[in-house]
């Protein structure tokens, strides 16, 4: 479970294995603007100089609001950072999430993204499969997969990731095309997909867990507060730790819209764990 590692590939590219992702860059609900549109830059601006070198989005975040911050605070972009962003659903007039994901969908999703962000190729695009309302569940993506394949092609992506997925459609969609990565709920307490981390690691396949500290409802445990004040760190941090120790394939893409936040999680890859924290990390579930 151990790694020292502080990169990892992600398609052709080489990044830190702790990013940001800029999903807590929209108004409430992921819905509309931030209340503080010069923080939310500032957010931005401070990751990069900090060294971050990968940063997860989506035109649906807001919808096209965080994208269009990323545009204002980062562009033109420096040499080494990948943009990852996501397809597959668009957002409803009052903020419901609603799947769309037939070939002239998912067209002008990669159009708009390009559009917002100011790029002419994608780094990174993500389909996110929507067949189960609480999370992955089984249905076809060849068709999905078929339609991003020829997005490709055509030059207006360089690489392609899965979301929300089952191993069953993370093999079909490798059947499809090739797959670069994975982003999938998982944290220290829910660990649905512990052997598929393993099975992706072994394939060198990237895995990207979001909602790394618990999204909307942060985890909270004794047990890693206990081992917080035992390593002088947050508990957060532990949390963050204990996903970089876990497997050498984990990139981890904490939001927020603080800097000082931001500051915090980066330290995570400072933060030591020994054999006996990782042990009773390791004893959590999601009743914890």
């Amino acid at each position: 479970m151990t790694t020292d590692s502080r990169t990892f590939h992600l398609g052709p590219h080489s990044v830190r294995r702790i990013g940001y992702g800029a999903m807590q860059l929209a108004g409430p609900g992921v819905f509309g603007p931030p209340a503080d549109r010069g923080a939310a830059l500032s957010v931005l601006r401070e990751a990069v100089a900090r060294g971050v070198d990968h940063i997860d989005t989506s035109d649906v975040y807001g919808p096209h609001v965080t994208n269009q911050l990323i545009r204002e605070a980062l562009h033109p972009y420096p040499d080494g950072l990948v943009v990852a962003t996501k397809v597959g659903m668009v957002r409803g007039p009052t903020g419901s999430w609603d799947p769309a994901f037939s070939a002239a969908e998912l067209e002008r999703q990669v159009h708009e993204n390009l559009t917002n962000l100011g790029k002419d190729v994608l780094d990174l695009v993500y389909f996110r499969a929507s067949f189960g309302a609480t999370g992955p569940a089984e249905g076809s993506i060849e068709a999905p997969l078929t339609a991003l394949a020829e997005l490709r092609r055509r030059g207006l992506l360089r690489s392609i990731g899965l979301s929300n997925v089952t191993r069953a459609q993370i093999d079909e969609g490798r059947s499809v095309t090739e797959i670069v990565a994975v982003q999938n709920h998982y944290n220290l307490v829910h660990r649905d997909d512990d052997t598929l981390v393993d099975a992706l690691a072994s394939d060198g396949i990237a895995y990207v867990p979001y909602f790394p500290l618990g999204g909307f409802t942060p985890i909270q445990s004794r047990v890693l507060d206990e081992v917080a004040e035992r390593v002088g760190a947050t508990p957060m941090q532990v949390a963050l730790a204990w996903l970089l120790r876990r497997s050498p394939n984990v990139l981890l893409i904490p939001g927020t819209s603080s800097v000082a936040h931001l500051v915090e999680n980066l330290a995570s890859d400072s933060t030591s764990l020994d054999a006996r924290d990782v042990e009773r990390l390791n004893l959590l579930s999601s009743v914890a």
